[in-house]
């Protein structure tokens, strides 16, 4: 409502002038907190001053859709022509991509059938395309191949980024041998694979734990005349970790500071993953403690990891020094690592300080999950701190009456 007062004042102001673009952005800042009839509002202003565009109605269309509000959404997208402007065929396609991407994707086909009814819009590539990448989103395969059936049974021929979809989707729902099999095809009817293609099988096939056969398209790639690139790089190192094969992928990482090519957090992260999983907890922070001394320095995620494992290998205090250093960097801690400081405070019986971490989660206006506030009431009552559960009561209470739209 703030950015609505602020256009308020401007356009009271000497020499301002309204653009397509101030009205748009606008519209996109009160569509993410539910104004829709201050957005119509708008519209008819845009209207009278002849600044509308059909990027307006797209994205309040795409609002509608966030809003799981799928009907809104269309009519939205139809008032397109009642105010003078004529959809084409882009137009359409990212009507359906929208509707698509707001996990909707079995109405987003919905309404492809019947715009070809009213014979409002014939499909294309482009349309199949976004609705095999929806169905391989929502990892049902079944849906995939209809729509991929009904592709070519339309005359349509795959290109690169449609067996991009289909190989992902495959390698994604654990079936890697139906992703070689659309990867033979591909090649077998002339298309070039792309590196996201090699790249998609290494990570599927290195998950699936065939390192072999993961390293055998890693050299395909590089044969293909693709230059290994950082993706490429970390789903190598993947690879191996998913092999237990530690000491390789360190190699690995040695092979791109040689070619300058990586590594990045991305990498250090993986590693990390498979070495926490693997209960390597000394290994894994030593793997953290060298992050920083290059050109990599820890992100969120590998903050994220730390804390949550030294917490969990009772190693609080190390948790805390590793959180100050993540504070001086600038970086803020998220939802994940209050949890785990606090439980793990909780355990060791360090009150005081848990309940000084909670109000500061409560502080920067994150939600504490309710499990987590009831692990600390109960600790806190169990040490005889009532006054001190009653006070975090109050103070979550209030957090609470804060609508989350602001």
């Amino acid at each position: 409502m703030l950015a609505l007062s602020f256009f308020r004042w401007a356009e009271r102001q000497e020499g301002f002038k309204h653009t397509t673009e101030i009205y748009n952005h606008l519209i996109e800042a009160l569509g993410k907190i539910k104004q829709f009839k201050l957005i119509w509002g708008l519209v008819e202003s845009m209207k009278q001053r002849a600044l509308l565009s059909k990027d307006t109605f797209a994205l309040i269309s795409r609002r509608y859709a966030r809003a799981r509000k799928i009907r809104d959404a269309v009519e939205a997208f139809e008032k397109m022509e009642m105010f003078g402007l004529k959809p084409d065929s882009a137009d359409y396609n990212n009507l359906i991509d929208t509707i698509s991407k707001s996990k909707n994707v079995s109405r987003a086909q919905e309404i492809l059938y019947d715009l070809k009814r009213r014979r409002k819009f014939s499909p294309d590539l482009k349309t199949y395309t976004i609705l095999l990448e929806g169905w391989g989103q929502e990892k049902n395969l079944t849906g995939m191949k209809e729509v991929y059936d009904e592709m070519i049974e339309g005359g349509f021929a795959p290109d690169v980024v449609t067996y991009g979809i289909l190989i992902n989707a495959f390698c994604k729902c654990g079936k890697c041998d139906e992703a070689l099999k659309v990867f033979q095809n591909m090649e077998a009817n002339g298309c070039r694979p792309s590196p996201h293609i090699f790249c998609t099988l290494i990570n599927g096939l290195g998950s699936e734990k065939r390192l072999n056969e993961a390293l055998k398209y890693f050299e395909l790639s590089k044969s293909c005349g693709h230059p290994p690139e950082i993706p490429t790089y970390n789903a190598v190192v993947g690879s191996y970790c998913w092999a237990s094969s530690f000491e390789d992928a360190y190699k690995v990482v040695a092979e791109m500071k040689t070619t300058g090519i990586g590594p990045n957090a991305r990498t250090f992260d993986i590693i990390l993953h498979h070495l926490i999983k693997a209960g390597k907890t000394e290994e894994a922070y030593n793997v953290f403690q060298s992050i920083g001394h290059g050109d990599v320095e820890p992100q969120l995620n590998t903050y994220t990891m730390m804390i949550s494992m030294l917490c969990a290998d009772e190693r609080v205090d190390l948790a805390i020094r590793v959180w100050n250093e993540m504070s001086e960097k600038g970086i803020l801690p998220c939802m994940h690592m209050f949890s785990a400081l606090i439980n793990g405070l909780c355990y060791e019986n360090r009150l005081d300080e848990a309940c000084h971490y909670f109000e500061e989660m409560l502080d920067k206006g994150i939600r504490p999950p309710g499990q987590l506030f009831a692990k600390l009431k109960e600790t806190l009552l169990e040490g005889g701190k009532q006054d001190l559960a009653y006070m975090m009561a109050v103070k979550l209470d209030k957090l609470r009456k804060i609508p989350l739209n602001g």
